[in-house]
């Protein structure tokens, strides 16, 4: 894969990765403070058609400003402000587009943080970076939710019709599932097996979240090689988890990852 970014901004501001195959993709690159520069970078994995600018990628950003540590959010190719057309992207392209920013723009180790299918995602990126790779937070982590997620009917019709519709909570235009992405999930499915993971990994889940049952999260943990994994339920917990306690848990979660890491 073939990248140039532009030079990196000192401050928190949107920057560019251009590719020779791929789209561009928008980023945003907050550098670390001298003191922190050996802490590993944030890195935000956002879930499916979700973007750089949810509750929980903000609010983890200006706490890494506060805490001088380095940050990186981004949007995959079709999503938010990155080039491309949503239906054309399938899991394994937005995996490449972490491992496209993560390979071009940070130095050094990174903490993935992946929201719902973002989870999946940080264990796609795990597997295929596990040097860089210093520990993984999953936040109502999904993976291999082509698998569980659709009804048998709701497969087939996006087999034979290409694309599945669905109403969306999060805004008036319906969630689409394509053809391509499913088939791509159905591909890189981590659940099947053991998870070839060695870091720590931390999964919060809550117990009321109607989209990813909680179940999964235990078997998530079960899977993963780690000896090092820790599984947070929040029994009035939804799928968002962007409440104010669900926020704090989170930051307080992402604090105590980097002081185990550091020794501290």
């Amino acid at each position: 894969m073939q990248c140039s970014a532009k030079p990196q901004p000192m401050t928190n501001t949107l920057s560019f990765l251009d590719r020779a195959d791929r789209p561009r993709l928008v980023y945003a690159h907050r550098r670390a403070a001298p003191e922190r520069a050996a802490a590993p970078t944030l890195v935000f994995l956002p879930g499916y058609a979700s973007d750089m600018t949810g509750t929980k990628a903000l609010a983890l950003d200006a706490w890494a400003g506060a805490q001088g540590l380095a940050m990186l959010r981004f949007d995959y190719a079709g999503c938010g402000s990155s080039n491309g057309a949503f239906e054309d992207q399938g899991l394994a392209d937005w995996r490449d587009d972490a491992l496209a920013l993560i390979d071009t723009v940070v130095s050094g180790p990174v903490l993935l943080i992946g929201s719902s299918m973002g989870g999946w995602l940080a264990l796609l990126v795990a597997l295929a970076r596990p040097q860089r790779v210093a520990g993984i937070i999953g936040i109502a982590a999904a993976p291999d939710f082509t698998m569980w997620g659709f009804t048998q009917d709701e497969k087939m019709t996006i087999l034979t019709e290409g694309r599945l519709e669905r109403v969306s909570e999060y805004g008036p235009e319906p969630m689409v599932t394509t053809r391509k992405f499913w088939q791509s999930g159905e591909g890189n499915r981590v659940l099947i097996g053991e998870i070839a993971y060695d870091g720590p990994v931390r999964l919060i889940q809550g117990q009321k979240d109607d989209a990813v049952p909680w179940q999964y999260a235990l078997e998530t943990a079960k899977q993963l090689r780690s000896e090092d994994v820790q599984l947070m339920l929040i029994k009035d917990g939804d799928h968002r988890l962007s409440r104010d306690g669900d926020i704090a848990l989170l930051v307080q979660t992402v604090g105590n990852l980097l002081a185990d890491l550091s020794g501290n």
